[in-house]
């Protein structure tokens, strides 16, 4: 094994199942030349969520989710909202389904996942995406513990993978002094964001108050005109009745005196016709 380093080794160890890790690790580091057998004795064993990304890896399943991560990370730095919500939900979406397949090969090789464990391999994934060096600590396949990404500060690989990182360098520390300080300007920024959000928020409230209003004022306006012209008929309406009950009072009056003439003329009649037929004769 002289010829082997230590991140074969892991590789190779971090593929099996976690019962499997520790009688293996053992031995193969009884079998190796000193040096590298005192850093694979130190690997430590995954836990259950970690081996179900490492599966992950080996079979190749997570380019595509680490290329929608560049291109999330693109969007950002060109301030493309609209791509950007795009590629969020497809991110979403996408961690998702990774994490199902990921529980799916621990289980088919008879390894058990909790559902505390699924949450923290989706959590991992997610980290993978979100963060360039969590994307390659996750692809090494040497995971030994889950990964998480807050959205504020780079994800915490201490003690994460089995082995190196390629490509990441030791993040160092950052100063107590200037950690308070990035801590406190991002919660003023965010403070910010979060005010100019409700300022605007605000105004366009006031907008559609607004809108409301002048609708309300208008209908208003127009009904109080219809107010006023139906008032004009009515007034118009009740002179005309006025006028039609005079016509009807002296229309019955002239009735009563035709009615009284035509009585009048009747009896005339009735009494030429009785003088008439006192004289025995008969109208020609």
């Amino acid at each position: 094994m002289a010829h082997e380093d230590l991140d074969d080794v892991a590789a190779q160890l971090y593929a099996l199942p976690p019962a499997e890790f520790t009688a293996a690790r053992n031995a193969r580091a009884a079998a190796a030349e000193p040096k590298l057998a005192k850093a694979v004795r130190a690997l430590r064993k995954p836990i259950v969520s970690a081996y179900a990304v490492d599966l992950l890896v080996q079979e190749g399943q997570l380019g595509e989710a680490l290329d929608l991560a560049a291109a999330l990370r693109e969007a950002q730095d060109d301030l493309d909202a609209a791509e950007m919500t795009r590629l969020s939900r497809q991110r979403r979406a996408l961690v998702a389904a990774l994490s199902r397949q990921a529980v799916d090969l621990a289980r088919d090789r008879g390894v058990s996942v909790s559902d505390a464990a699924a949450s923290d391999v989706e959590s991992t994934i997610d980290a993978a995406v979100r963060d360039p060096a969590a994307a390659a600590a996750v692809m090494t396949g040497r995971l030994v513990r889950p990964l998480v990404a807050t959205g504020v500060d780079p994800v915490d690989l201490t003690d994460a993978v089995g082995g190196s990182i390629p490509g990441v360098a030791e993040r160092p520390a950052p100063p107590r002094d200037d950690l308070a300080q990035r801590r406190a300007r991002r919660a003023a920024e965010k403070a910010v964001r979060e005010a100019e959000r409700e300022a605007s928020e605000a105004s366009r409230r006031l907008a559609r108050v607004e809108a409301t209003v002048q609708k309300a004022r208008e209908r208003a306006d127009h009904l109080a005109e219809r107010e006023a012209d139906l008032r004009a008929d009515l007034e118009r309406v009740r002179a005309e009745g006025a006028t039609a009950e005079s016509a009807v009072a002296a229309a019955e009056t002239e009735r009563e005196q035709a009615a009284a003439e035509a009585r009048a003329a009747q009896r005339g009649v009735d009494t030429a016709h009785a003088a008439l037929d006192e004289t025995g004769a008969r109208p020609s």
